[in-house]
């Protein structure tokens, strides 16, 4: 049998049914930002009656109402404010417990988690994370392709290159390039529609494909409202919501799209449009302020900026350079083209 003191540090140490509950802490920390049920269960990936469950409990353990339901979403009560705060400082806490565990880890063996937009990771980024990983084999690199930004100082990833810059003044915030985008058309689609020669061109005889995701919706809502003029069925061909489906719908011919300005280099003979109607992004890495003091990391964060250096990538000047002058611009090795096809052998012959 246990002595009073026994149990009174046990007790202390784990209070039935509170400090233990975590994960409902986390949960109600994650739909009191985002101000409802059915979004924070798309963002938890999660069904929403999950997440009441573990709210309710968090409720029960303590014995208080933290949330209420509306029409339009949820409203904190008092005490749930009060919680919130608090659970903010646990989560910080917990985070600052990842990193120090995370800087006792050998310095280039391990996980490091790498988000960046969809196009980017696919065409650009992931052919070149083969070199990073055969210098460093000892290295796990979770690559998320996105087109949401990852929040870096909740620990969503390591390193994030977006092309929104970081609004958040914690996070270190580094602008390492810019994208040059413009239209293109494939060879495949003038056999059937003609060249675009102009602005008013497309407008009135064209089919055009629009790429509608979180980073990029903006500009390319302006440029469709600028330039369309037209209802958007029989005149916009394919919306698509991620990079490498938009790529394939105009490499194959679906119609006139805005791509960057090095695709012609990685998915095959496309003709750039110089109707004047280009714009550009700025790439932007964002990582934690602590992330350089991990070795792992600090080799992932060298390594991307690297990655999209514009005196060795012209397209990623700051300046426009046009896709007919990148290939006199570039001077590195070749680049991965993932629409060049097979190439066929010739048939060898029975003996």
């Amino acid at each position: 049998m246990h002595s009073p003191e026994r149990r009174g540090v046990h007790q202390r140490a784990h209070p039935p049914g509170r400090i233990a509950q975590w994960d409902s802490v986390r949960i109600f920390l994650e739909v009191a930002r985002i101000g409802s049920f059915r979004a924070a269960a798309i963002e938890l990936n999660a069904s929403a009656n999950f997440l009441r469950k573990h709210i309710l409990q968090l409720e029960s353990a303590y014995k208080t109402t933290l949330i209420t339901r509306h029409v339009d979403g949820i409203r904190l009560t008092p005490e749930g404010q009060k919680v919130l705060e608090a659970a903010r400082r646990m989560e910080e806490a917990a985070f600052g417990l990842d990193r120090a565990l995370s800087q006792t880890t050998p310095s280039l063996t391990g996980e490091v988690r790498f988000a960046i937009t969809e196009g980017l990771g696919t065409f650009w980024v992931a052919p070149r994370l083969i070199e990073f990983q055969r210098v460093y084999p000892g290295l796990l690199v979770d690559l998320k392709c996105e087109m949401r930004s990852a929040d870096v100082l909740r620990l969503e990833a390591d390193v994030a290159v977006q092309l929104e810059e970081p609004n958040k003044p914690d996070l270190k915030r580094v602008k390492i390039g810019r994208l040059h985008v413009m239209p293109f058309v494939s060879p495949s689609y003038v056999e059937i529609y003609g060249m675009p020669k102009d602005q008013d061109d497309i407008r009135q005889n064209h089919r055009i494909v629009l790429q509608d995701a979180d980073q990029t919706r903006t500009q390319a809502q302006e440029m469709y409202d600028q330039y369309a003029g037209r209802d958007p069925v029989g005149f916009v061909a394919m919306r698509n919501n991620v990079s490498s489906a938009h790529v394939w719908a105009v490499a194959k011919g679906a119609g006139v799209g805005w791509l960057p300005t090095y695709v012609p280099a990685v998915a095959g003979p496309l003709i750039p449009l110089d109707i004047g109607i280009n714009f550009s992004l700025d790439i932007w890495l964002a990582y934690h302020p602590d992330a350089k003091r991990i070795p792992r990391v600090r080799q992932l964060i060298d390594w991307t900026i690297q990655a999209f250096d514009s005196r060795k990538y012209p397209w990623f000047r700051d300046e426009f350079v046009h896709p007919d002058d990148l290939q006199k611009s570039y001077k590195g090795e070749p680049l991965v083209n993932l629409f060049a096809g097979f190439v066929k052998e010739p048939k060898s012959k029975i003996a």
